[in-house]
């Protein structure tokens, strides 16, 4: 309702203001003004350094923006490829802002310089072989370049070997939730089909494969430092995307196929957070929960829990109404420490047999009701039976 009428509120805004303007034409009837429609060498300045000052504002609300939100970008990568990634995002940076600030400031430039003059006449000519080489194989040469370095860098991020010692980890989307299984000691995931999914067997994974045994599933992502992680992504619903963004990861997830990224973890989460700069952006955060803090517990609220910093998996398609909160926990630990946390870990196959073992006392307990019942009825059909042939007896 409050939309409705601040929609209202513009329109007759908008409906008053050209009233005003109609009225202040009716009352310039009569007067000296120039209505010619043509533009005055006085007109061409002026708009010429109205451009000029346009140009400005660009540029100082681009340094602005950099100074003001350019901490805001990922910092540190957290993988081996980020670095990679990063470079060729710089990179790209640095020809976006040159390429704008020198078309920019040609563009503002020749239009004052060349603005309308009484005394003036444009020059025309069809075409110029000359100028069209310039513009076009210039960008093409750089355009080419920053390709075939992406798709190197690509190649070098997406290539894993078959041969190489790598984790092997699925990743499994769904509406609104992520669930990782761990390919077990022999490294080999189990096959896996949505059909198949039933009561704790949440993925759907087909336990007549041998190499589903030793498969663990879990809802907290745990990595080795050092040790390249090899992930296989699915999704049950819709389409998701697989989103590590402090390891410059992301992999859309789609129904009904197998898709993969691998990557090398190069900072525990116990390393990442004692990293200078994210000292200070935690304290900062913590300083503003705080002030948030107060004024909440005035308003008979509840104080917010200071913030701790962890690696997140995040989906990166809007999937849905709970998109936002769509996201799990990842930890990177040393090679000992996460050896000694998947040792902890139940296989898939023994939650199945738990699962299966608590529901026999319940199907026991249901059967010996059963057969209570079916002796209460015994009994009284005998006895009924009994009075019934009493009472003959006595007739007789």
């Amino acid at each position: 309702m409050t939309s409705l009428l601040v929609i209202i509120v513009l329109v007759l805004l908008a409906v008053a203001l050209w009233q005003l303007t109609k009225i202040f034409d009716l009352t310039q009837v009569g007067s000296s003004s120039d209505d010619s429609q043509v533009a005055s060498d006085n007109d061409n300045n002026i708009q010429g350094y109205i451009m000029f000052g346009f140009l400005a504002f660009i540029y100082i609300f681009t340094i602005y923006g950099l100074l003001k939100w350019g901490n805001l970008a990922l910092h540190t990568p957290a993988s081996e490829h980020g670095l990679l990634v990063d470079n060729l995002m710089n990179i790209t940076w640095v020809l976006i802002f040159t390429v704008q600030v020198i078309t920019q400031g040609l563009l503002y430039w020749f239009s004052f310089k060349n603005r309308g003059h009484k005394d003036r006449k444009a020059l025309f000519f069809a075409d110029s072989n000359k100028l069209e080489a310039i513009w076009s194989i210039i960008p093409s040469v750089v355009l080419a370049c920053l390709i075939l370095y992406g798709l190197y860098a690509w190649n070098n991020i997406m290539f894993v070997d078959k041969d190489e010692d790598v984790v092997e980890i699925e990743l499994y989307a769904q509406q609104f939730k992520w669930t990782a299984r761990y390919a077990g000691n022999d490294n080999v995931l189990g096959k896996a089909n949505v059909r198949l999914i039933e009561g704790v067997n949440t993925l759907g994974v087909d336990m007549s494969d041998p190499n589903s045994q030793d498969d663990i599933v879990v809802s907290e992502l745990h990595i080795p430092k050092g040790k390249k992680v090899h992930f296989k992504m699915r999704s049950q619903d819709v389409l998701h995307s697989a989103y590590m963004p402090h390891f410059r990861a992301q992999m859309n997830c789609v129904p009904g196929m197998v898709t993969e990224f691998a990557f090398v973890p190069t900072y525990t989460t116990a390393e990442y957070r004692e990293l200078p700069f994210m000292v200070e952006k935690v304290a900062h955060i913590n300083k503003l929960r705080a002030e948030k803090s107060v004024e909440l517990v005035a308003k008979g609220g509840t104080a917010l829990d200071p913030y701790t910093f962890d690696y997140l998996l995040l989906c990166n398609k809007i999937c849905g109404a709970s998109h936002y909160n769509m996201q799990m926990k990842v930890v990177v630990d040393t090679p000992e420490e996460y050896k000694k946390w998947l040792s902890e870990k139940t296989t898939l196959a023994q939650d199945i047999k738990a699962a299966a073992a608590a529901e026999k006392p319940a199907e026991g307990v249901e059967g010996a009701a059963d057969t209570t019942a079916k002796i209460k009825d015994t009994v009284k059909a005998v006895v009924d039976t009994v009075k019934a042939a009493v009472a003959k007896v006595a007739m007789k």
